[in-house]
């Protein structure tokens, strides 16, 4: 959970379209009207886009009906659009700081929950870039949430300095301090949209018709719910926009063909049963690549992707040799393929991801630890604490957004105000109740993930052959669930509040004497 100031959404669309028009001609002048790039680097740049709490498929290129994404839409179409990219942990921190290390989240210590640190000597991939000539920043959310100095980042971030006024400011200064070589650069593009709290109504109100809007089938579709998901969809639109300003900077500079391009999000939405769950709505992400005519333009990969593998892939792209300790691989065979069916890279047919403390919603402030396995036709889940409740103690359930309260006019709040009911009780069971020790669902016929079907005796073999899997490839990881010392885990301090507000009693009157 992060909080966060709100703007005026007409005023900050106003205001970006005015900067952006002006720093546009600006950098026309600087860099020349024409797409000339004789002065650039032979090293790409890299201008890395990602969304808060954006999850698949939530983008018109995936066939939404009712968001609307015309930058992503056109980063894939130019470039490749990926069916099945995961994040290491369905929670920010873990996951921004699996994508900037290359490493699973379960392998940095306290940097696996929310609200933490990270560990300075683990190398990140954007000072690495730095070290080896890049020009690097980022803008609004990249690391964290969490406090950046206890990890020993006491002069320096881990995605470089902060430029407040965003990508034409930042290509402003590369542009003074490089004009003569043109320095390539490495640019981390944040947001804090679709993230939570939203304007009440703003989908409709855009003129999204929420009949349309599509409800996953462990939610009631009732029209609060289709509201609920439109308002998400219009933050969704706002982040996409920023990207379309971003590209349209890179064209008028005529860098575009030069800039791989990356657009994705750090999880999934911030709705029960997706974010800080380790269902696909979860771990699946949106993910699009474009590098000029580096790539064949118009692939949809259906390989298995995780974002720990981006940080391979920038290194890689600019010839700077990657950590032994990065857990991912670079994707640069897969964006140099001219193949249009099946998987580029058939060692590619799986994933893993994981979860340990999202927020700390039980009074001994212990998280819900959980691995899991994807392969094209099963999700299987193993979740090491069942005896707890996945989403935080009742009735507080704080590990869903927004935290602490039942939250008026919320999916969460419908289906927490409603949980008797008949046509709802199924849904809330679903999204707050406790879980078993394991899950396994079958993505063909039930891709909602709703039927468990690991207590079935005709699937206790692929049962058995993923948590063989899974486990194999933890152990090879050195992930604590299974090597030792995962106790760490919940001991490592949080630096976001605390989301457990138990009741205190009232201290009894002395009766007068």
């Amino acid at each position: 959970m992060q909080r966060r100031r709100r703007s005026n959404t007409a005023t900050h669309t106003a205001r970006v379209d005015t900067i952006t028009r002006s720093l546009l001609l600006l950098l026309v002048a600087l860099c020349g009207a024409t797409a000339d790039t004789a002065g650039q680097s032979a090293q790409p740049n890299i201008l890395f886009c990602i969304a808060d709490d954006w999850g698949w498929p939530h983008a018109s290129a995936y066939g939404d009906p009712v968001v609307a994404t015309p930058a992503f839409d056109r980063v894939a179409r130019e470039g490749v659009l990926f069916e099945h990219c995961y994040v290491s942990s369905p929670s920010c921190t873990p996951s921004r700081n699996a994508i900037l290390t290359g490493q699973y989240h379960w392998r940095l210590g306290a940097g696996a929950n929310l609200w933490s640190s990270l560990d300075k000597n683990i190398p990140v991939y954007p000072l690495l870039l730095e070290a080896n000539g890049y020009f690097v920043g980022h803008w609004r959310k990249s690391w964290g949430p969490g406090r950046v100095k206890v990890g020993g980042y006491t002069d320096s971030h881990p995605a470089g300095d902060n430029y407040p006024k965003g990508f034409a400011q930042f290509l402003q200064a590369r542009e003074k301090a490089s004009a003569k070589t043109r320095q390539p650069f490495c640019f981390w593009l944040g947001a804090f949209d679709p993230h939570r709290g939203y304007k009440a109504g703003s989908g409709k109100q855009s003129g999204m018709d929420i009949d349309k809007v599509p409800v996953p089938g462990f939610w009631p579709n009732v029209e609060a719910i289709r509201s609920d998901i439109a308002d998400y969809y219009f933050e969704v639109q706002r982040f996409d926009q920023d990207v379309g300003n971003a590209l349209q900077l890179l064209e008028a500079s005529g860098e575009l063909d030069n800039t791989i391009v990356v657009v994705t999000g750090d999880h999934g939405m911030p709705f029960p049963r997706c974010k800080s769950n380790c269902y696909d709505m979860g771990v699946r992400v949106p993910l699009a690549i474009r590098w000029g005519k580096n790539i064949q333009a118009g692939l949809r990969i259906r390989d298995f992707v995780s974002l720990i593998d981006l940080a391979p892939t920038f290194l890689a792209a600019a010839s700077v040799a990657a950590p032994k300790q990065i857990n991912g691989r670079s994707l640069l065979p897969i964006l140099a393929s001219s193949q249009v069916d099946g998987l580029v890279e058939p060692s590619r047919d799986h994933v893993i991801y994981g979860k340990e403390r999202h927020v700390p919603c039980r009074p001994d402030h212990s998280g819900y630890p959980t691995r899991g396995i994807r392969t094209e036709r099963w999700a299987y889940l193993r979740n090491f604490e069942p005896s707890r409740w996945p989403v935080g103690d009742p009735p507080l359930y704080g590990d869903t957004d927004p935290a602490g309260s039942i939250g008026k006019g919320t999916t969460k709040g419908y289906l927490l105000t409603n949980m008797h009911d008949a046509e709802v009780e199924r849904s809330y069971q679903l999204c707050f109740a406790r879980r078993p020790a394991e899950e396994l669902y079958d993505m063909h016929a039930d891709p909602d993930q709703l039927h468990n079907l690991a207590g079935m005796a005709e699937h206790a073999p692929i049962l058995k052959k993923l948590w063989q899997q899974l486990r194999s490839e933890l152990a090879a990881s050195h992930d604590p669930r299974i090597v030792g010392g995962a106790e760490q885990f919940d001991r490592f301090p949080y630096y976001g509040g605390s989301a457990w507000r138990p009741k205190r009693n009232k201290p009894e009157q002395k009766k007068k004497q």
